[in-house]
């Protein structure tokens, strides 16, 4: 129980280091604050137009749950970005010459993420109620909604925080997490209804982990028929963290030990 009670302390204690950086880095700060309200007011204003979604009172209440979905799952690249940094620069060898628990440096990282997340979900929903968007369920769905949000983009972070410590530079984490994510949101029924795809993107999409979340949190937001795509984002979620954050703390330990 001392070790991971020391074990929690340290990690805490490295994502309070990591928060504290993000001023004095204005390329992060953008990433989880400016860019999702450009990806919002885009949409809605460029492309709603000429989107059909029936069953939706208008595209907002469509595209919200979509471009909130993205941005957690894209709040990892800080993740990613800062551990290549850290990794080109010696930090992790430092952190490897201190009495710390190894787990310290990627659990603090990811829990970094949580709060960065829920500064952008913070902004997010604002700005959404703004251009259109309205919650059409009760406060104990909304708030399971956005607990699934959380839990999704801290998914997300492991599998960014393998490729953080997979790479050479924080260009090559960047590279790598828009080659592996893009596809994924955009064949998805994050931004159109996947009913408009060809019939094999659709297959895919409808497996595709963005979509079930997507779906799960309209039905949590908007009050509409669930399925059973809020179990199985929780799935998806649950099993993305038991897979990728074994691999990132074995890479880890590789790159600590080498």
């Amino acid at each position: 129980m001392r070790s991971l009670a020391l074990a929690a302390s340290d990690s805490f204690l490295l994502a309070r280091r990591n928060l504290l950086r993000i001023p004095r880095q204005p390329d992060l700060l953008i990433g989880f604050t400016l860019q999702p309200i450009m990806f919002v007011v885009l949409f809605v204003y460029v492309f709603g137009g000429a989107i059909a979604t029936p069953g939706f009172d208008n595209y907002a209440d469509f595209l919200m749950p979509g471009i909130i979905v993205q941005t957690m799952s894209f709040g990892g690249f800080v993740t990613a970005l800062g551990l290549a940094d850290d990794l080109g620069k010696g930090l992790i060898d430092r952190f490897r010459s201190l009495p710390m628990a190894r787990s310290a440096v990627l659990v603090g990282r990811t829990l970094a993420d949580v709060v960065t997340n829920t500064i952008s979900l913070a902004i997010m929903i604002p700005v959404g109620l703004l251009v259109g968007f309205s919650f059409g369920a009760g406060p104990f769905e909304v708030a399971a909604g956005i607990g699934l949000m959380l839990l999704f983009g801290f998914a997300f972070s492991w599998i960014f925080a393998l490729i953080g410590m997979s790479v050479s530079s924080g260009e090559s984490a960047n590279a790598v997490g828009f080659t592996v994510i893009f596809p994924l949101t955009f064949i998805s029924s994050a931004f159109v209804p996947i009913e408009s795809f060809p019939a094999a993107l659709e297959a895919f999409a409808a497996v595709n982990p963005f979509t079930i979340t997507v779906d799960a949190m309209r039905a949590l937001f908007l009050g509409a028929p669930a399925g059973n795509n809020v179990w199985g984002a929780v799935a998806w979620s649950v099993g993305l963290t038991a897979v990728f954050a074994p691999l990132a703390v074995r890479r880890y330990r590789r790159a600590v030990a080498s």
